[in-house]
């Protein structure tokens, strides 16, 4: 019993003599993250910049900066500005006056063979009337998504230009983009 209660007293003692020794030694300065991070301009724009001449990471965020606003200069673009709303697509109207009118006409015909002409008329209508709503819905959709994905496609084509913009200029300084 006596030599578990100084195994376990040594070990309190080397455990608060660790402790005390890192908080008098603090530890040694961390290397700093490489200036492509998320948050340099070329980060913000999904490159990544590699120095091929010995820049120093304060070199390659200056130049970064530099690029960054002459491409912003060059191309009037803000790669940082929220996209644009896609265009309203236009909206078809009159598809159920369109449908009724279309299935009054074919109900007709077939009620005057059947014998009852207006309750051809009138099932016709309604008929059409639903068939006109249903393919106005479905080509309102199709525009809808035609135009989000036109949207989304001259976003990335600007988004495009304004990284050649910054790669040239950046190239030109000696680095390698990516």
């Amino acid at each position: 019993m006596t030599r578990q209660r100084i195994l376990a007293f040594g070990l309190c003692v080397g455990l608060v003599g660790g402790c005390w020794a890192a908080a008098q030694n603090p530890p040694a300065a961390a290397t700093q993250p490489p200036v492509a991070s998320s948050g340099s301009p070329a980060g913000k724009i999904g490159l990544f910049i590699y120095p091929q001449k010995e820049q120093t990471p304060e070199q390659q965020a200056q130049d970064e900066r530099g690029c960054y606003a002459s491409a912003q200069q060059q191309t009037g673009i803000d790669p940082t500005a929220p996209p644009q709303a896609p265009p309203e697509a236009d909206k078809k109207k009159g598809g159920a006056v369109k449908g009724a009118a279309g299935g009054a006409a074919g109900g007709a015909a077939i009620g005057a063979i059947a014998g009852d002409a207006g309750t051809g008329s009138a099932v016709g209508a309604t008929a059409g009337a639903v068939r006109g709503r249903r393919q106005q819905k479905k080509a309102n959709k199709q525009a809808e998504q035609q135009a989000q994905q036109q949207g989304q496609a001259q976003q990335q084509q600007t988004l495009d230009t304004f990284r050649r913009a910054f790669s040239a200029c950046i190239d030109s300084k000696g680095y390698s983009v990516k």
